[in-house]
Formats: C-alpha cells, sequence, structure tokens
C-alpha cells in the first residue's frame, strides 16, 4: 500500500537522507514539501532537486506565523521564475490564534497583505493554494472566496462546521494530520467531510501527543513527525470513517494526485 504526504516541511526535518529513506521503505510514495518564508522556499528547491525517492513535490510561499514583508517581493519573484517547479502556493494564510496577535491590527494587517498577495498570484499562476486558518477559518475561507480562486486545500483543519460546510460547498479540501487520533475538533470535521474532499498529511517535522484510551498521555509522550508517519493519519482516519484502508488510501490518493496534478 502507498500513501501520499501531502504537506510536510522538509527544510526543517533534520537527519533528511535517514526520514526520506525511511519514508520510502514505509510505502511513502510522494511529499509535497511545503515553505513558510524566503529561506526555506530556497531549501525546499535545493531538497526537491536533490531528492530521488519518495518524489518530491514543491509548494514555495509564506506562513501567516513567519511572514517578513522585506522578502514579500523577493518571495513573490521566486515563485514566478520556479513556477514549472511548483504543483500549489503555499503554506499560506491566517493565525490570530494567540492573544498577541489578536490583540495588535498592525500584525494582522500584515498577515492579510501577504495572504492576499499569494492568493492572487495562485489564481494568477492557476496553482493551487495550501491555506493555513487556525483561528482564522472564516475570513480566511472569505479571502479565498474573494480572490475567486479556483482550487484551495484547508489543510489540517479543525475549525468551524458551519465554516467548513462553505469550503466543502465551495469545491474546496480539507487535510488531516496524525492530530486524528485524539483531537476532537479534527475529528469532528474528518466526520463531517466525505472522503473525496479530504488528503492525508503529516505537517512534519510537528510533534504529536500519543492516544491513550481516550485519554491524552503526559504532554511530553508522543511522537516527532516523519512523512512515514501518514500511515498514522490512515489508520486514524479509517477508524473513525469506519473504512478499510487499502480502499481508503485509492481515494484519498486520487484527490491528492488530482488537486495537486501529481504525475
Amino acid at each position: 500500500m502507498k500513501l501520499i504526504d501531502t504537506h510536510a516541511h522538509l527544510d526543517q526535518i533534520e537527519n533528511l537522507d535517514r526520514v526520506l529513506e525511511a519514508a520510502d521503505q514505509e510505502g511513502v510514495e510522494s511529499i509535497v514539501t511545503v515553505s513558510v518564508d524566503l529561506a526555506s522556499c530556497r531549501k525546499n528547491l535545493d531538497i526537491k532537486k536533490a531528492a530521488k525517492a519518495p518524489h518530491i513535490y514543491l509548494a514555495l510561499g509564506m506562513h501567516p506565523s513567519d511572514i517578513d514583508l522585506e522578502d514579500l517581493d523577493a518571495c513573490v519573484e521566486l515563485i514566478r521564475k520556479e513556477k514549472s517547479e511548483l504543483v500549489a502556493i503555499g503554506e499560506i494564510g491566517l493565525d490570530f490564534w494567540y492573544q498577541w496577535v489578536r490583540k495588535d491590527s498592525e500584525k494582522k494587517d500584515a498577515q492579510r497583505k501577504v495572504f492576499r498577495t499569494f492568493l492572487s498570484l495562485a489564481k494568477e499562476l492557476d496553482l493551487p493554494a495550501i491555506v493555513h486558518s487556525r483561528g482564522t477559518w472564516r475570513e480566511s475561507f472569505e479571502m479565498v472566496r474573494q480572490i475567486g480562486l479556483r482550487k484551495c486545500e484547508f489543510h489540517w483543519y479543525s475549525g468551524p462546521l458551519d465554516v467548513l460546510k462553505d469550503i466543502l460547498d465551495g469545491g474546496y479540501y480539507i487535510s488531516a494530520s496524525p492530530s486524528l487520533a485524539y483531537s476532537p475538533p479534527s475529528r469532528e470535521a474528518v466526520h463531517y467531510a466525505p472522503m473525496d474532499r479530504v488528503m492525508m498529511e503529516t505537517d512534519s517535522p510537528v510533534f504529536y501527543r500519543m492516544p491513550d484510551g481516550g485519554k491524552e498521555k503526559e504532554a511530553d509522550e508522543g511522537f516527532l513527525a516523519e512523512p512515514k508517519d501518514v500511515f498514522r493519519t490512515l489508520k486514524a482516519y479509517c477508524q473513525l470513517k469506519n473504512v478499510g484502508e487499502i480502499d481508503a488510501s485509492e481515494i484519498l490518493n486520487r484527490n491528492a494526485r488530482e488537486f495537486f496534478h501529481l504525475k
């Protein structure tokens, strides 16, 4: 059985050669590596060119928590230059989760400016967008809709179901991470979304807790995700949806191939 990890930060992973070898051995067919700032865009370009297996696909953009307005023009220029190497613009979006952002209008406006720039660029280049929307689910969706973007994935969606309904009605996708094993908001969203609108991811190298009979373990008990852990996501998905792993993997992989136009 093969799987596609649709969201990993390969530029942030230590011992990357070992991690990619482990992913290949476990059955990871391909990985979409996403970027968070200008430096990570450049590093991910190098990773894509050097990697042999699994197949690496590339998304370039600025994460809302890592925006640097001084680098914005350079990042846009790099994306235009490397368009043929890209399968998506990302990771982009809004994140007002933390109080120090919610109370700072300048920080919020800067995020909106950068998000709008990259959404417009995605539309211009006819590329899908990978959207981060933590704590700003409604506003992020409305900005995507206003721009008129054709293809968009709301990555690791854990927001309200009314916004999720609008996302799905708009023809957009969500993705699920290993948090699906224990996170009520993630489980609720994935339970609601039809299988043909969901993709599997790890968001490596995020640290995840370990579920323990429905109760959380100590905060330091868990694992640092690698792309091979996309199989954890699949397992949690199939248990939640009561479907077989082989049948589910075929549909979920097809979603990823069609969304990103993977070979």
